[in-house]
């Protein structure tokens, strides 16, 4: 099963529309940008979330402050990388490397895009077998459809193989 439909097509399309359009002028034209859209859903069966070890995906950025260089958020086309970091990390010790949502929520209340302490409420409650070690944190601003699927997927899958995680949760920002 392809992880997107037509990338082909896709990576047509954006060179000589969005792409071709900010060399030129530099400016981000979002309504000409192609958005993938899959007709076919991924196959296989559920998961019963109560024998699962959850992995907690979040695209906020979140990186440790003081050990892991923040994600190259000024660039415009992107940071196609991922920052592994603990599940029980205190909130105080990440920082957000993200230049295209608004933070104020975030830092009101780090819960709103990592909901960890949330999710070991639910393991405490048994609807969650346990939740994974391990958070991946990626900037979700990645307008390259390619790069996702040969960087930034790989490297996503490849930490959760680590983990041995049966089941994910990605929490956009």
């Amino acid at each position: 099963m392809e992880i997107v439909e037509q990338l082909d097509q896709w990576q047509a399309e954006f060179e000589s529309g969005w792409l071709a359009h900010w060399q030129k002028t530099g400016q981000f034209n979002w309504d000409i940008y192609p958005r993938p859209a899959n007709k076919v859903g991924p196959p296989g069966p559920g998961i019963d979330l109560t024998r699962s070890q959850l992995l907690l995906i979040s695209t906020a950025g979140g990186y440790l402050r003081h050990s892991q260089p923040p994600f190259d958020a000024e660039n415009p086309l992107g940071d196609y990388t991922i920052r592994l970091f603990p599940a029980d990390t205190p909130f105080e010790a990440l920082a957000y490397a993200h230049t295209h949502y608004d933070h104020t929520a975030v830092e009101a209340d780090p819960q709103v895009l990592l909901p960890l302490r949330h999710l070991a409420d639910l393991v405490n409650e048994g609807r969650i077998g346990e939740l994974a070690p391990t958070v991946i944190s990626y900037s979700g601003y990645q307008p390259n459809v390619i790069r996702i699927v040969n960087e930034l997927i790989p490297q996503v899958l490849e930490a959760a193989t680590a983990q041995q995680a049966q089941a994910a949760l990605l929490v956009p920002a």
